[in-house]
Protein backbone atom coordinates (compact mmCIF):
# COMPACT_ATOMS: atom_id res chain seq x y z
CA UNK A 1 0.00 0.00 0.00
CA UNK A 2 3.18 2.42 0.92
CA UNK A 3 4.12 2.10 -2.52
CA UNK A 4 0.80 2.58 -4.25
CA UNK A 5 0.59 5.83 -2.05
CA UNK A 6 4.72 6.87 -3.21
CA UNK A 7 3.62 6.27 -6.87
CA UNK A 8 0.20 8.59 -6.45
CA UNK A 9 2.32 11.50 -5.44
CA UNK A 10 3.49 12.28 -8.63
CA UNK A 11 0.50 12.09 -10.14
CA UNK A 12 -1.63 13.93 -7.16
CA UNK A 13 0.97 16.44 -5.82
CA UNK A 14 1.00 18.93 -9.38
CA UNK A 15 -0.61 22.53 -9.31
CA UNK A 16 -3.73 21.63 -10.67
CA UNK A 17 -4.26 18.77 -8.13
CA UNK A 18 -3.66 20.97 -5.65
CA UNK A 19 -5.53 23.82 -6.78
CA UNK A 20 -8.72 21.96 -7.80
CA UNK A 21 -8.76 19.85 -4.52
CA UNK A 22 -8.97 23.14 -2.72
CA UNK A 23 -11.49 24.50 -4.39
CA UNK A 24 -13.50 21.33 -4.37
CA UNK A 25 -13.25 21.84 -0.40
CA UNK A 26 -14.52 25.47 -0.93
CA UNK A 27 -17.24 24.12 -2.93
CA UNK A 28 -18.18 21.46 -0.93
CA UNK A 29 -18.18 24.08 2.29
CA UNK A 30 -20.82 26.58 0.81
CA UNK A 31 -22.98 23.84 -0.52
CA UNK A 32 -23.19 21.81 2.96
CA UNK A 33 -24.02 24.59 4.48
CA UNK A 34 -27.19 25.31 1.96
CA UNK A 35 -30.35 22.71 3.80
CA UNK A 36 -31.11 19.83 1.29
CA UNK A 37 -28.12 20.36 -1.44
CA UNK A 38 -25.01 18.67 0.33
CA UNK A 39 -22.06 16.93 -1.06
CA UNK A 40 -24.17 14.45 -3.17
CA UNK A 41 -25.18 17.03 -5.07
CA UNK A 42 -22.06 19.43 -5.90
CA UNK A 43 -20.54 15.90 -7.15
CA UNK A 44 -23.15 15.34 -9.43
CA UNK A 45 -22.67 18.80 -10.67
CA UNK A 46 -19.29 18.96 -10.82
CA UNK A 47 -19.03 15.28 -11.96
CA UNK A 48 -18.56 16.99 -15.99
CA UNK A 49 -15.86 19.01 -15.50
CA UNK A 50 -13.84 15.85 -14.09
CA UNK A 51 -14.02 14.19 -17.09
CA UNK A 52 -11.99 16.74 -18.57
CA UNK A 53 -9.12 16.45 -15.87
CA UNK A 54 -5.97 13.79 -15.10
CA UNK A 55 -8.25 11.18 -13.45
CA UNK A 56 -6.43 11.60 -10.05
CA UNK A 57 -7.15 15.24 -10.14
CA UNK A 58 -10.74 14.69 -11.02
CA UNK A 59 -11.08 12.17 -8.21
CA UNK A 60 -9.28 15.10 -5.81
CA UNK A 61 -11.29 17.61 -7.04
CA UNK A 62 -14.72 15.40 -6.34
CA UNK A 63 -13.50 13.73 -2.79
CA UNK A 64 -12.79 17.41 -1.97
CA UNK A 65 -16.29 18.03 -2.23
CA UNK A 66 -17.51 15.34 -0.25
CA UNK A 67 -14.95 16.54 2.99
CA UNK A 68 -15.81 19.81 2.77
CA UNK A 69 -20.03 18.95 2.22
CA UNK A 70 -20.12 16.83 5.24
CA UNK A 71 -18.13 19.86 7.43
CA UNK A 72 -20.50 22.09 5.93
CA UNK A 73 -23.53 21.20 7.23
CA UNK A 74 -21.97 22.04 10.34
CA UNK A 75 -21.65 25.43 10.29
CA UNK A 76 -25.36 26.38 9.86
CA UNK A 77 -26.28 23.27 12.46
CA UNK A 78 -24.58 25.21 14.68
CA UNK A 79 -25.73 28.82 13.86
CA UNK A 80 -29.42 28.73 12.49
CA UNK A 81 -30.07 25.58 13.92
CA UNK A 82 -30.44 24.11 10.47
CA UNK A 83 -28.76 21.01 9.40
CA UNK A 84 -27.23 21.60 6.22
CA UNK A 85 -26.74 17.68 5.97
CA UNK A 86 -28.23 14.52 7.83
CA UNK A 87 -25.18 13.84 8.98
CA UNK A 88 -24.40 17.44 10.95
CA UNK A 89 -28.56 16.22 12.82
CA UNK A 90 -26.22 15.29 16.16
CA UNK A 91 -23.94 18.04 15.94
CA UNK A 92 -26.95 20.16 16.42
CA UNK A 93 -27.48 18.65 19.80
CA UNK A 94 -24.31 20.77 21.61
CA UNK A 95 -23.39 22.93 19.00
CA UNK A 96 -25.88 24.89 18.81
CA UNK A 97 -26.43 25.53 22.83
CA UNK A 98 -22.86 26.54 22.52
CA UNK A 99 -23.82 29.17 20.32
CA UNK A 100 -26.58 30.54 22.15
CA UNK A 101 -24.17 30.69 25.11
CA UNK A 102 -22.38 32.56 23.11
CA UNK A 103 -19.65 30.35 22.36
CA UNK A 104 -20.00 30.27 18.54
CA UNK A 105 -16.70 30.99 17.51
CA UNK A 106 -15.66 27.76 19.69
CA UNK A 107 -18.14 25.75 18.17
CA UNK A 108 -17.96 26.59 14.61
CA UNK A 109 -13.87 26.20 15.18
CA UNK A 110 -14.69 23.02 16.85
CA UNK A 111 -16.41 21.45 14.16
CA UNK A 112 -13.92 22.77 11.69
CA UNK A 113 -10.67 21.17 13.45
CA UNK A 114 -12.87 18.24 14.80
CA UNK A 115 -13.63 17.43 10.62
CA UNK A 116 -10.48 17.74 9.82
CA UNK A 117 -8.55 15.74 12.16
CA UNK A 118 -10.98 13.18 12.01
CA UNK A 119 -10.46 12.73 8.36
CA UNK A 120 -7.33 12.22 8.73
CA UNK A 121 -7.40 9.60 11.29
CA UNK A 122 -9.71 8.12 8.60
CA UNK A 123 -6.77 8.65 5.95
CA UNK A 124 -4.24 7.02 7.85
CA UNK A 125 -6.61 3.83 8.36
CA UNK A 126 -7.50 4.18 5.12
CA UNK A 127 -3.87 3.64 3.68
CA UNK A 128 -2.86 1.28 6.34
CA UNK A 129 -5.95 -1.17 6.73
CA UNK A 130 -8.06 -0.70 3.59
CA UNK A 131 -7.59 -4.46 2.56
CA UNK A 132 -8.04 -5.64 5.82
CA UNK A 133 -11.19 -3.74 6.25
CA UNK A 134 -12.74 -4.70 3.07
CA UNK A 135 -12.48 -8.09 3.79
CA UNK A 136 -13.75 -7.68 7.36
CA UNK A 137 -16.86 -5.95 6.05
CA UNK A 138 -17.40 -9.18 3.63
CA UNK A 139 -18.15 -10.71 6.76
CA UNK A 140 -20.93 -8.06 7.39
CA UNK A 141 -24.48 -9.61 6.81
CA UNK A 142 -28.22 -8.88 7.85
CA UNK A 143 -27.85 -10.89 10.80
CA UNK A 144 -24.73 -8.34 11.64
CA UNK A 145 -26.33 -5.08 10.45
CA UNK A 146 -29.31 -6.06 12.41
CA UNK A 147 -27.44 -6.12 15.74
CA UNK A 148 -25.63 -2.93 14.38
CA UNK A 149 -29.23 -1.28 13.96
CA UNK A 150 -30.58 -2.11 17.02
CA UNK A 151 -27.03 -1.33 19.04
CA UNK A 152 -27.82 2.37 17.08
CA UNK A 153 -31.08 2.27 18.55
CA UNK A 154 -30.13 1.39 22.01
CA UNK A 155 -28.15 5.20 21.92
CA UNK A 156 -31.76 6.25 22.21
CA UNK A 157 -31.73 6.37 25.66
CA UNK A 158 -28.51 7.64 25.72
CA UNK A 159 -29.29 10.85 23.67
CA UNK A 160 -32.66 11.13 25.69
CA UNK A 161 -31.15 12.83 28.67
CA UNK A 162 -33.63 14.58 30.28
CA UNK A 163 -36.17 11.63 30.16
CA UNK A 164 -35.82 7.97 28.48
CA UNK A 165 -39.68 7.65 27.92
CA UNK A 166 -40.16 10.36 25.91
CA UNK A 167 -36.69 9.92 24.03
CA UNK A 168 -38.08 6.16 23.25
CA UNK A 169 -41.82 7.74 22.45
CA UNK A 170 -40.18 10.44 20.09
CA UNK A 171 -38.28 6.98 18.27
CA UNK A 172 -41.13 5.36 17.79
CA UNK A 173 -42.73 8.42 15.90
CA UNK A 174 -39.66 8.18 13.82
CA UNK A 175 -39.94 4.56 13.44
CA UNK A 176 -43.73 4.85 12.47
CA UNK A 177 -42.38 7.47 10.19
CA UNK A 178 -40.28 5.04 8.73
CA UNK A 179 -42.85 2.51 7.31
CA UNK A 180 -44.95 4.91 5.28
CA UNK A 181 -44.41 4.08 1.25
CA UNK A 182 -44.45 0.61 -0.43
CA UNK A 183 -43.04 -2.28 1.14
CA UNK A 184 -39.48 -3.50 -0.26
CA UNK A 185 -40.52 -6.84 0.16
CA UNK A 186 -43.69 -7.42 -1.01
CA UNK A 187 -44.64 -3.50 -2.07
CA UNK A 188 -47.72 -3.67 -0.19
CA UNK A 189 -48.67 0.13 0.27
CA UNK A 190 -48.12 1.05 4.20
CA UNK A 191 -49.97 4.36 5.47
CA UNK A 192 -50.25 6.13 2.10
CA UNK A 193 -53.95 6.79 2.58
CA UNK A 194 -54.31 6.06 -1.30
CA UNK A 195 -51.85 8.85 -1.90
CA UNK A 196 -49.10 8.68 -4.74
CA UNK A 197 -46.53 10.95 -3.02
CA UNK A 198 -46.46 8.85 -0.24
CA UNK A 199 -45.37 5.68 -1.73
CA UNK A 200 -42.15 6.82 -1.93
CA UNK A 201 -42.34 7.57 2.32
CA UNK A 202 -41.20 10.95 3.09
CA UNK A 203 -38.04 12.34 2.47
CA UNK A 204 -35.71 12.53 5.72
CA UNK A 205 -33.59 15.76 4.71
CA UNK A 206 -37.35 17.72 4.60
CA UNK A 207 -38.58 16.37 7.81
CA UNK A 208 -34.74 17.01 9.49
CA UNK A 209 -35.00 21.00 8.13
CA UNK A 210 -38.81 20.98 9.76
CA UNK A 211 -37.97 19.85 12.96
CA UNK A 212 -35.09 21.79 13.80
CA UNK A 213 -35.03 24.76 11.45
CA UNK A 214 -39.02 25.49 11.11
CA UNK A 215 -39.64 24.71 14.34
CA UNK A 216 -36.97 27.11 15.58
CA UNK A 217 -38.96 29.92 13.18
CA UNK A 218 -42.36 28.92 14.84
CA UNK A 219 -40.38 29.44 18.55
CA UNK A 220 -38.72 32.69 17.46
CA UNK A 221 -42.00 34.43 16.84
CA UNK A 222 -43.56 32.93 19.79
CA UNK A 223 -41.07 34.69 21.96
CA UNK A 224 -41.52 38.26 19.85
CA UNK A 225 -38.53 40.64 20.19
CA UNK A 226 -38.36 40.66 16.27
CA UNK A 227 -36.31 43.44 16.48
CA UNK A 228 -33.70 41.99 18.84
CA UNK A 229 -30.68 39.62 17.40
CA UNK A 230 -29.25 36.60 19.10
CA UNK A 231 -26.13 38.30 19.56
CA UNK A 232 -23.56 35.77 19.77
CA UNK A 233 -20.59 37.38 18.90
CA UNK A 234 -18.43 38.00 16.15
CA UNK A 235 -17.09 34.07 14.98
CA UNK A 236 -13.87 34.89 14.60
CA UNK A 237 -12.54 30.84 14.64
CA UNK A 238 -8.55 30.79 15.15
CA UNK A 239 -6.22 27.19 14.92
CA UNK A 240 -6.42 27.27 19.00
CA UNK A 241 -9.68 25.19 18.31
CA UNK A 242 -7.38 22.56 16.76
CA UNK A 243 -4.94 22.33 20.31
CA UNK A 244 -8.11 22.51 21.96
CA UNK A 245 -9.40 19.02 19.61
CA UNK A 246 -5.73 17.30 19.92
CA UNK A 247 -6.34 17.88 23.91
CA UNK A 248 -9.07 15.21 23.47
CA UNK A 249 -7.42 12.66 22.25
CA UNK A 250 -9.35 9.59 23.52
CA UNK A 251 -12.67 11.27 22.23
CA UNK A 252 -11.40 12.30 19.08
CA UNK A 253 -9.24 8.71 18.08
CA UNK A 254 -12.50 7.01 19.46
CA UNK A 255 -15.31 8.58 17.48
CA UNK A 256 -12.72 8.75 14.64
CA UNK A 257 -12.35 5.31 14.00
CA UNK A 258 -16.09 4.34 15.05
CA UNK A 259 -17.01 7.13 12.26
CA UNK A 260 -14.09 4.65 9.93
CA UNK A 261 -15.71 1.23 11.35
CA UNK A 262 -19.19 2.22 9.74
CA UNK A 263 -18.11 4.19 6.88
CA UNK A 264 -16.60 0.32 5.90
CA UNK A 265 -19.83 -1.05 6.25
CA UNK A 266 -21.82 -0.38 3.06
CA UNK A 267 -24.77 1.26 4.05
CA UNK A 268 -24.53 1.96 7.33
CA UNK A 269 -23.42 5.49 6.85
CA UNK A 270 -22.65 8.55 8.88
CA UNK A 271 -25.87 9.41 10.65
CA UNK A 272 -25.55 5.70 12.20
CA UNK A 273 -21.62 6.79 13.20
CA UNK A 274 -22.07 10.28 14.34
CA UNK A 275 -25.16 9.02 16.73
CA UNK A 276 -23.32 6.43 18.16
CA UNK A 277 -19.79 8.90 18.59
CA UNK A 278 -22.20 10.98 20.25
CA UNK A 279 -23.81 8.52 22.78
CA UNK A 280 -20.21 6.41 23.32
CA UNK A 281 -18.93 9.91 24.15
CA UNK A 282 -22.06 11.18 26.50
CA UNK A 283 -21.60 7.96 27.94
CA UNK A 284 -18.00 8.34 29.08
CA UNK A 285 -18.54 11.78 30.32
CA UNK A 286 -16.77 12.95 33.27
CA UNK A 287 -18.05 14.75 36.60
CA UNK A 288 -19.11 18.64 35.15
CA UNK A 289 -19.79 17.70 31.43
CA UNK A 290 -23.37 18.25 30.64
CA UNK A 291 -24.04 16.78 26.88
CA UNK A 292 -26.74 18.08 25.26
CA UNK A 293 -26.00 21.70 26.96
CA UNK A 294 -23.49 22.92 24.88
CA UNK A 295 -20.50 20.29 25.54
CA UNK A 296 -17.71 20.73 23.25
CA UNK A 297 -17.14 16.89 23.63
CA UNK A 298 -20.48 16.32 21.61
CA UNK A 299 -19.07 18.64 18.85
CA UNK A 300 -15.71 16.86 18.43
CA UNK A 301 -17.40 13.54 18.47
CA UNK A 302 -19.67 13.89 16.12
CA UNK A 303 -17.82 16.20 13.50
CA UNK A 304 -14.84 13.72 13.99
CA UNK A 305 -16.74 10.59 13.20
CA UNK A 306 -18.40 12.27 10.02
CA UNK A 307 -15.54 12.80 8.37
CA UNK A 308 -13.70 10.09 9.42
CA UNK A 309 -16.63 8.06 7.87
CA UNK A 310 -16.28 9.81 4.39
CA UNK A 311 -12.89 7.78 4.44
CA UNK A 312 -14.11 4.53 5.77
CA UNK A 313 -16.66 4.71 2.90
CA UNK A 314 -14.08 4.85 0.42
CA UNK A 315 -12.88 1.41 1.68
CA UNK A 316 -15.39 -1.04 0.68
CA UNK A 317 -16.17 1.60 -2.86
CA UNK A 318 -12.45 1.06 -4.65
CA UNK A 319 -11.94 -2.44 -2.53
CA UNK A 320 -15.06 -4.28 -3.46
CA UNK A 321 -16.85 -2.53 -5.97
CA UNK A 322 -19.56 -1.99 -3.29
CA UNK A 323 -20.66 1.70 -2.46
CA UNK A 324 -20.31 3.17 1.17
CA UNK A 325 -23.12 5.32 0.56
CA UNK A 326 -25.05 7.27 -1.98
CA UNK A 327 -21.81 9.59 -2.66
CA UNK A 328 -19.84 7.05 -2.86
CA UNK A 329 -21.89 5.53 -5.70
CA UNK A 330 -21.60 8.54 -8.25
CA UNK A 331 -17.87 8.30 -7.08
CA UNK A 332 -17.62 4.87 -8.15
CA UNK A 333 -19.52 6.01 -11.35
CA UNK A 334 -17.25 8.84 -11.75
CA UNK A 335 -14.17 6.62 -11.93
CA UNK A 336 -15.48 3.89 -14.31
CA UNK A 337 -16.27 6.51 -16.86
CA UNK A 338 -12.46 8.02 -16.56
CA UNK A 339 -11.67 4.44 -17.42
CA UNK A 340 -10.84 2.61 -14.00
CA UNK A 341 -13.26 -0.14 -12.37
CA UNK A 342 -12.83 -0.42 -8.74
CA UNK A 343 -12.34 -3.32 -7.09
CA UNK A 344 -9.18 -5.78 -6.32
CA UNK A 345 -7.77 -5.56 -9.43
CA UNK A 346 -7.69 -1.70 -8.80
CA UNK A 347 -5.40 -2.09 -6.26
CA UNK A 348 -2.85 -4.43 -8.00
CA UNK A 349 -3.11 -2.93 -11.83
CA UNK A 350 -3.90 0.84 -11.00
CA UNK A 351 -1.73 1.15 -7.42
CA UNK A 352 -1.07 4.55 -8.10
CA UNK A 353 -4.43 5.68 -8.92
CA UNK A 354 -5.30 4.27 -5.84
CA UNK A 355 -2.79 6.40 -4.18
CA UNK A 356 -3.14 9.31 -5.43
CA UNK A 357 -6.81 9.35 -4.50
CA UNK A 358 -5.99 8.52 -0.90
CA UNK A 359 -3.25 11.57 -0.99
CA UNK A 360 -6.38 13.83 -2.49
CA UNK A 361 -8.57 13.05 0.75
CA UNK A 362 -6.03 13.55 3.36
CA UNK A 363 -4.94 16.64 1.44
CA UNK A 364 -8.66 17.92 0.92
CA UNK A 365 -8.89 17.52 5.02
CA UNK A 366 -5.65 19.35 5.81
CA UNK A 367 -7.01 22.30 3.01
CA UNK A 368 -10.18 21.91 4.85
CA UNK A 369 -8.94 23.45 8.74
CA UNK A 370 -7.79 26.66 6.61
CA UNK A 371 -10.74 27.18 4.34
CA UNK A 372 -13.17 27.01 7.15
CA UNK A 373 -11.27 29.29 9.15
CA UNK A 374 -11.38 31.59 6.58
CA UNK A 375 -14.98 31.15 5.87
CA UNK A 376 -16.38 30.78 9.22
CA UNK A 377 -16.40 34.76 10.01
CA UNK A 378 -18.27 35.38 6.59
CA UNK A 379 -21.10 32.41 7.43
CA UNK A 380 -21.70 33.87 10.99
CA UNK A 381 -22.02 37.24 10.09
CA UNK A 382 -25.97 36.32 9.28
CA UNK A 383 -26.14 35.24 13.11
CA UNK A 384 -25.95 38.53 14.19
CA UNK A 385 -28.95 39.88 12.32
CA UNK A 386 -32.27 41.19 14.06
CA UNK A 387 -34.27 38.21 14.31
CA UNK A 388 -37.04 40.32 11.72
CA UNK A 389 -34.11 39.48 8.73
CA UNK A 390 -32.91 36.58 10.22
CA UNK A 391 -36.36 34.26 10.39
CA UNK A 392 -37.11 34.94 6.25
CA UNK A 393 -33.28 34.24 5.54
CA UNK A 394 -33.80 30.88 7.51
CA UNK A 395 -37.36 30.25 5.64
CA UNK A 396 -35.41 31.02 2.75
CA UNK A 397 -33.24 28.49 2.60
CA UNK A 398 -35.03 25.70 4.35
CA UNK A 399 -37.70 26.20 1.40
CA UNK A 400 -34.70 26.86 -1.63
CA UNK A 401 -32.79 23.63 0.08
CA UNK A 402 -35.72 21.64 0.64
CA UNK A 403 -37.69 22.03 -2.74
CA UNK A 404 -34.11 21.02 -4.68
CA UNK A 405 -34.23 17.64 -3.42
CA UNK A 406 -37.19 16.50 -5.38
CA UNK A 407 -39.06 19.62 -7.03
CA UNK A 408 -41.95 18.74 -5.56
CA UNK A 409 -44.38 20.68 -3.78
CA UNK A 410 -44.76 17.38 -1.43
CA UNK A 411 -41.50 17.91 0.69
CA UNK A 412 -42.14 21.71 1.26
CA UNK A 413 -45.61 20.57 2.78
CA UNK A 414 -43.75 17.72 4.71
CA UNK A 415 -41.03 20.18 6.02
CA UNK A 416 -43.73 22.57 7.17
CA UNK A 417 -46.21 19.81 8.76
CA UNK A 418 -43.02 18.47 10.67
CA UNK A 419 -42.16 22.11 11.95
CA UNK A 420 -45.21 22.16 13.78
CA UNK A 421 -44.69 18.75 15.04
CA UNK A 422 -41.39 19.49 15.87
CA UNK A 423 -42.76 22.80 18.11
CA UNK A 424 -45.29 20.99 19.97
CA UNK A 425 -42.17 18.21 20.79
CA UNK A 426 -39.70 20.71 21.85
CA UNK A 427 -42.72 22.61 23.86
CA UNK A 428 -43.56 19.81 25.86
CA UNK A 429 -39.80 18.72 25.96
CA UNK A 430 -40.03 15.75 23.56
CA UNK A 431 -35.96 15.61 22.21
CA UNK A 432 -36.03 15.47 18.49
CA UNK A 433 -33.16 13.51 17.82
CA UNK A 434 -34.69 10.51 18.47
CA UNK A 435 -37.27 10.79 16.11
CA UNK A 436 -34.19 10.95 13.46
CA UNK A 437 -32.49 7.96 14.86
CA UNK A 438 -35.50 6.15 14.40
CA UNK A 439 -36.20 7.27 11.04
CA UNK A 440 -33.05 6.38 9.90
CA UNK A 441 -32.75 3.31 11.31
CA UNK A 442 -36.45 1.88 10.91
CA UNK A 443 -35.86 0.87 7.04
CA UNK A 444 -32.18 -0.60 7.92
CA UNK A 445 -33.30 -2.17 10.88
CA UNK A 446 -36.70 -3.72 9.06
CA UNK A 447 -35.08 -4.89 6.00
CA UNK A 448 -32.07 -6.76 7.99
CA UNK A 449 -34.33 -8.23 10.14
CA UNK A 450 -36.41 -9.89 7.83
CA UNK A 451 -33.75 -11.14 5.00
CA UNK A 452 -32.21 -12.64 8.33
CA UNK A 453 -35.49 -14.73 9.25
CA UNK A 454 -36.31 -15.46 5.44
CA UNK A 455 -32.46 -16.93 5.47
CA UNK A 456 -32.82 -18.95 8.84
CA UNK A 457 -36.54 -20.19 8.40
CA UNK A 458 -37.89 -17.70 11.11
CA UNK A 459 -35.69 -18.94 13.34
CA UNK A 460 -34.76 -15.93 16.06
CA UNK A 461 -31.97 -17.91 17.57
CA UNK A 462 -29.55 -16.97 14.45
CA UNK A 463 -28.75 -14.03 15.71
CA UNK A 464 -26.94 -15.22 18.34
CA UNK A 465 -25.31 -18.41 16.30
CA UNK A 466 -22.59 -15.90 14.16
CA UNK A 467 -19.64 -14.64 16.14
CA UNK A 468 -20.27 -11.04 15.02
CA UNK A 469 -23.92 -10.82 15.60
CA UNK A 470 -24.11 -12.69 18.54
CA UNK A 471 -21.40 -10.85 20.05
CA UNK A 472 -22.99 -7.23 18.64
CA UNK A 473 -26.19 -8.52 20.37
CA UNK A 474 -24.87 -9.57 24.08
CA UNK A 475 -23.48 -5.88 23.83
CA UNK A 476 -26.83 -4.99 23.12
CA UNK A 477 -28.50 -6.47 26.03
CA UNK A 478 -26.06 -5.96 28.41
CA UNK A 479 -26.43 -2.15 27.62
CA UNK A 480 -30.24 -2.28 27.60
CA UNK A 481 -29.66 -3.90 31.80
CA UNK A 482 -27.51 -1.18 32.51
CA UNK A 483 -29.32 1.84 30.95
CA UNK A 484 -33.03 0.79 33.04
CA UNK A 485 -31.24 -0.89 35.85
CA UNK A 486 -31.62 1.35 39.36
CA UNK A 487 -29.07 4.06 39.54
CA UNK A 488 -28.19 2.33 43.01
CA UNK A 489 -27.87 -0.82 41.42
CA UNK A 490 -25.68 0.04 38.83
CA UNK A 491 -21.71 -1.03 39.16
CA UNK A 492 -20.16 2.30 39.07
CA UNK A 493 -23.09 3.30 42.17
CA UNK A 494 -22.37 0.36 43.70
CA UNK A 495 -18.86 0.24 43.82
CA UNK A 496 -18.83 3.50 45.27
CA UNK A 497 -20.95 3.29 47.98
CA UNK A 498 -18.98 -0.10 49.18
CA UNK A 499 -16.09 2.14 49.21
CA UNK A 500 -17.31 4.98 51.02
CA UNK A 501 -18.96 2.14 53.69
CA UNK A 502 -15.17 0.72 54.10
CA UNK A 503 -14.25 4.31 54.88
Amino acid sequence: MFDNVSSGFELFFTPSGLALTALGCFLGLVIGVLPGLGPLMGIILLTPVAFYLEPVVGMGLLIAIYVGGSCGGAISAILLRIPGTPLAAATLLDGYPMAQKGRAAEAVGLAISSSALGGLIGGVVLILLSPVLADFALNFGPFEYFALTLLGMISIAVVSRESTLKGLMAACLGLLLATVGADKFTQFNRFTFDSDFLLAGFHLVAIIVGLFAFSEVFREIESGGLNTSKKVGSVRVSFSSIRQVIKNPINLTRSSLIGTFFGALPGAGGVISSFTSYAVAKAHAKPGEHYGEGEAGGVIATESANNACCGGSLIPSLALAVPGDAVCAVLMGSLILLGFFPGPDLFEKNGDVVGGIFLAYIFANIVLIFIGIWLAPVFSSVVNLKKRYLIPIIVLLSTVGTYSLQSSMFDLWTMLLFGVVGYFLRKYDFPLAPVVIGLVLGPLCEENLRRSLIFSGGDYGVFFDRPISATVMLINVALLMLIFMPKKLKPLNFLSKMARRKT
